[in-house]
């Protein structure tokens, strides 16, 4: 009996912002496929747009598994994380027995693939960890806009800070995301509605039943 699946299933009770007062709680499940998913847009953006040769899908894959090791640490806030370097190493170390302890969990011929992916020390994975970094990023500012639109004023200065860091990063990926993509996580569904802009024709039948069913 393997218990690896099963622990990383209860990705889903590990709560992030644990400083913060959140109108809804994210937890690290959630928040590891929205990174699964910016980090393979943004893998994508650099392949088409600069001239690149990412794995996406290997991007998205470590995307998934970038937190798994908090199913044992917890979410330990930023502000305690970073607090100085001798509080990051130890931290480092913590996180490096909890992959060890989760990879235990499996079968020794597929522990190593699970090592790679959950410490990115496969050969490649490096370039792409800087993409992870940055999903991982733009992430959280999703988060804050979100909390902001609520009318919780907690995450104004952390979504500033945290787009500010993402671009410090001068990973143009990322920069494409920010200015083509990010600015609709702050509109209403309405305003997302792709029908109105797309050329899209329907039926006005096909309308109503497609209006009710966004609505609902």
């Amino acid at each position: 009996m393997y218990h690896f699946f099963a622990m990383l299933s209860r990705m889903k009770y590990i709560n992030r912002w644990g400083l913060m007062r959140n109108t809804r709680n994210e937890n690290i499940c959630e928040h590891s496929l929205e990174v699964a998913l910016v980090a393979h847009a943004l893998a994508t953006l650099g392949n088409r747009r600069f001239g690149k040769t990412y794995n996406a899908e290997r991007a998205a894959t470590l995307a998934i598994l970038h937190d798994a090791s908090e199913i044992i640490t917890g979410d330990l806030p930023t502000p305690v994380k970073y607090h100085s370097e001798e509080i990051r190493k130890a931290y480092g170390e913590v996180e490096e027995m909890a992959v060890e302890h989760l990879v235990s969990m499996l079968p020794e011929d597929l522990r190593p693939c699970y090592r790679e992916l959950m410490t990115m020390g496969a050969p490649g994975d490096q370039e792409l960890h800087a993409l992870v970094k940055a999903a991982d990023r733009i992430s959280a500012a999703i988060k804050c806009i979100e909390e902001r639109r609520s009318g919780n004023q907690d995450f104004h200065k952390a979504e500033q800070s945290i787009l500010k860091s993402v671009r410090d990063m001068h990973i143009p990926e990322a920069d494409c995301f920010l200015d083509e993509f990010l600015p609709s996580y702050g509109l209403t569904i309405e305003e997302q509605d792709y029908t109105r802009e797309s050329g899209l024709r329907f039926s006005k039948s096909s309308q109503m039943v497609f209006s009710q069913v966004v609505r609902k």
